[in-house]
């Protein structure tokens, strides 16, 4: 097997014979038989092609569109030329002084892009192409200087800018390649453009980290950094442009590597839209400038090999500026894409290669037997596809392209701009709006959605990237010392330590308990607290994909709904005039409702009932706020809180692992952001709760090191007001349908959790919740005897519980909650959202309703 794309070596003939055969049959390829195909020269690369052809046309066959080759018609837009990275084969790329001499600005203004922009829209071109260096204003004052003095905190908030600008004034869709981004980012941007795109490039580390590499010196060019994009994207439901860049000193079994690392992408989150193989081409002026270009007999082998790996459905481009004619070879080798093709701009990144002419791409095309078609910069089968990869606001400026029938561009539209803003009614009541009521007499509609083997990704893919996660540990550190320790001081627990309590079981466990429980009495003495409050869930509309909700419904599934803000106000003045102290308020990732909708839940409240604490919306919602409204998250919080916000709970947090969070969810804010949003709202004074889901895909290594981070944020701001235990309940999650997820955690996991997370967070975090709604009164008062202290409130509607399949009801009265407190052998106190006293007034009108509440919902027995 070779290891160098230039050593001279090559493959076996046995070994080649046997890699085309398996082409040819349509079998299922490895790296090491790609990397022998990679280097297919002469009748080998005949043969390699013919059988990759085969793959397009029935890919083609199966879209509907055979004999289709596309291409985009869109203007280049350069947005900045300033990057922080030195890519050693880069003509892009220039620094602050070039641009001052040639009379630049450090960014094209607004003027220079909406000009091009329109010229465009005027020859029919349908894509802005937005390209530009990564974060130049990390590297370059002048970079920085320039977005103060527009007011933009950063590159991205200039990108999202002029993407809206260029939606309402031009009416083209931008297509954004700004480089690496955060998943906060894609948040961002993912509203003002239909796709975006990054090159992988490669997975060759070393051609990063050893100097003389093509990307030495450049932070974004990291291949894991970049996979890490690739994931965000597919996380977020963004269609997204990524491909290789070949011949700049990989060899082929690198090269193979990196085209497998992209099927895993794909396979995982079904949104790469397109791979793009380009060749090398050396520039004058560039460290790389006496390195060989790639030859066309390594494109096409690369072209023809990445169908075979990526399969019929891919999207594979190979651009037509950067060979000389030979259109015919890529065709054959098996593309189905000419990529953006502009009348009106250079190509930038290659400027000294000319795009053809249109109609020149369309007569080498049908010379090859194809159609030439043009598409969107958004792939047909996502236009088709619709919510959650396109967002609603970009809908009508998509449809006003589109085909329809086809998703291809419709022929014949010329682009013009159209207003992109939220919708003006926002709280339509719509749906199942009693669902807080019937999922306790009638159920739910399903135990699944229709389109559940598609909106959580590749289940496959998934179940092969929890295996490694949900390996049980060997753990040998000695119970009996850590038990020891426990009880002397718990905040000396080592890792290994608590780890072993955490897999402690049988009189091991009894002993674990009894201490946590001894702990809990010293801390805060015997008093088990509870809160009056009503949960008010105001929509289930959502489409962030978390593969363990079975409360996230489509806006056309029978569950769904979404309540008006005299709905919910309607809800706290009830739960008010019962007794209640708060309402705890949180919904669905709703693609329509703006990101003030938040606060106008808020000021409804308060409005309505001004003494009432609102506690609501999770870290995922203000985030959520936070990027629709372009508002940074300090901000949004401040906004929040002048709105009425009181706290919020810590809700979003499942497991503070990615390695768990990427199984569990497809969409929800990585751990980074969930701390981001958590500390932020402490140090504006907004308290909050913090929780754990676990007992799905989770082992107790990570419960320990998710308390080990509460702790520490606590330690760091003294924000949380409690922790609660959320226990897995699996019946209608997806991922436990689809095979992945444990059913639930055991009886042993709620006990050991329970007690490790009073001695872990102690004494940082006094309050420990127990769910009634998730484990029932026996079990709620079993972990009154394991740590915990607190039951919780009354709820009186609760649907995610009970949509996942909890059969605990959605209300507990004041008296069942004393009575769960009384099993325990404690006594009861009702508490508000900080542990404060309650006024007299409140438990009065607590009293006086308790146990019949028949405006809200019935009483279960």
């Amino acid at each position: 097997m070779t290891t160098s794309v230039t050593s001279g070596t090559g493959p076996t003939e046995n070994s080649m014979r046997r890699a085309l055969k398996r082409a040819r049959d349509r079998v299922a390829l490895d790296v090491s038989e790609a990397a022998v195909l990679l280097q297919a020269r002469g009748e080998s690369l005949t043969d390699l092609t013919a059988s990759a052809a085969r793959v397009r046309d029935a890919g083609l066959e199966a879209a509907g569109r055979p004999g289709v080759i596309t291409y985009s018609k869109s203007v280049f837009i350069p947005l900045t030329r300033l990057c922080r990275d030195k890519c050693h084969y880069c003509t892009f790329v220039t620094v602050p002084g070039k641009l001052r001499r040639a009379g630049h600005g450090m960014f094209m203004s607004p003027d220079e892009v909406l000009d091009i922009a329109r010229k465009g829209a005027a020859l029919g071109c349908k894509e802005a192409l937005i390209t530009l260096g990564d974060k130049p204003e990390d590297r370059w004052p002048e970079a920085r200087e320039w977005l103060d003095a527009h007011g933009y905190d950063d590159t991205i908030a200039y990108v999202r800018a002029i993407s809206i600008r260029i939606l309402e004034e031009t009416g083209l869709l931008p297509h954004l390649n700004p480089g690496v981004m955060s998943w906060t980012d894609f948040q961002r941007l993912k509203p003002v453009a239909p796709s975006m795109g990054m090159m992988l490039e490669t997975t060759a580390t070393r051609l990063w980290s050893e100097p003389g590499g093509p990307h030495h010196g450049s932070p974004d060019k990291e291949p894991a950094v970049r996979l890490r994009v690739l994931g965000d994207a597919g996380r977020s439901s963004v269609p997204f442009t990524s491909g290789l860049l070949i011949g700049i000193g990989e060899t082929y079994e690198e090269r193979a590597e990196s085209l497998f690392a992209l099927r895993r992408v794909a396979r995982s989150y079904h949104g790469i839209q397109e791979l793009i193989i380009q060749n090398f081409r050396a520039k004058p002026d560039t460290a790389m400038r006496g390195m060989p270009d790639a030859d066309l007999d390594e494109l096409v082998a690369t072209v023809a090999v990445a169908r075979h790996v990526m399969g019929p459905a891919a999207c594979l481009q190979a651009p037509p500026n950067l060979v000389d004619s030979e259109y015919e070879r890529l065709i054959g080798a098996g593309i189905d894409d000419w990529g953006g093709v502009s009348p009106l701009t250079i190509d930038h990144v290659n400027p000294e290669r000319p795009w053809p002419q249109i109609d020149e791409l369309a007569g080498k095309s049908a010379a090859a037997g194809f159609e030439l078609r043009e598409r969107l910069c958004v792939y047909p089968e996502f236009v088709r596809r619709g919510e959650p990869w396109l967002d609603p606001r970009l809908r009508p400026h998509v449809g006003a392209l589109a085909d329809p029938e086809t998703g291809l561009a419709l022929p014949g539209a010329l682009p013009r701009g159209l207003p992109w803003q939220v919708p003006e009614e926002a709280f339509v009541p719509a749906g199942r709006t009693d669902l807080h009521r019937t999922i306790d007499t009638e159920g739910r509609t399903g135990d699944r959605r229709d389109d559940f083997d598609e909106v959580y990704g590749d289940w496959e893919a998934l179940r092969e990237a929890a295996a490694p996660g949900m390996a049980p540990e060997r753990i040998d550190t000695d119970v009996r010392q850590a038990l020891r320790i426990a009880a002397d001081d718990p905040t000396k627990l080592t890792d290994a330590e608590a780890l072993a309590l955490l897999h402690a079981d049988g009189p091991a466990l009894d002993a674990l308990c009894r201490i946590a429980d001894d702990v809990r009495a010293a801390a805060v003495g015997d008093d088990v607290t509870y809160i009056v409050t009503r949960n008010i869930n105001f929509t289930n509309v959502c489409y962030t994909g978390c593969r363990f909700c079975a409360f996230a419904q489509r806006r056309t599934d029978a569950d769904a709904y979404t309540l008006s803000l005299a709905q919910v106000a309607d809800r706290a003045q009830q739960a008010w005039d019962v007794g209640a102290v708060e309402v705890c308020m949180q919904g669905g990732i709703h693609p329509d409702l703006p990101g003030t909708a938040y606060f106008d839940i808020a000021k409804a409240v308060k409005e309505r009932v001004p003494g009432m604490h609102v506690h609501a919306f999770s870290p995922m919602e203000v985030v959520n706020g936070a990027t629709r409204t372009g508002l940074s998250i300090r901000e949004w919080l401040t906004a929040a809180k002048e709105a009425g916000l009181d706290s919020v709970p810590g809700t979003a947090a499942e497991i503070l692992d990615d390695e768990v969070r990427w199984v569990l969810t497809k969409g929800k804010l990585p751990t980074a952001t969930w701390i981001e949003v958590i500390t932020t709202a402490h140090e504006l004074g907004i308290r909050s709760s913090s929780t754990m889901m676990y007992g799905h895909v989770d082992q107790p290594r990570h419960w320990l090191g998710h308390l080990r981070t509460l702790a520490g944020i606590q330690r760091e701001t003294g924000g949380f007001t409690e922790f609660v235990t959320l226990p897995f309940i699996h019946t209608n999650a997806p991922v436990y349908l689809a095979g992945i997820a444990r059913p639930g955690p055991t009886t042993r996991d709620n006990r050991a959790v329970t007690a490790m997370a009073r001695l872990l967070l102690h004494p940082w975090i006094p309050n420990v919740q127990t769910s009634w709604v998730k484990l029932g009164a026996e079990g709620a008062a079993e972990m009154l005897r394991s740590g915990a202290n607190d039951l919780g409130g009354t709820l009186m509607e609760e649907t995610i519980s009970r949509m996942a399949g909890s059969s605990y009801g959605s209300y507990k009265s004041v008296r069942d909650l004393i009575a769960v407190a009384e099993a325990a052998g404690r006594p009861a106190k009702p508490r508000t959202t900080l542990y404060g006293e309650v006024p007299e007034e409140r438990q009065r009108a607590a009293q006086a309703s308790d146990g019949h509440l028949p405006d809200l919902l019935p009483v279960l027995d």
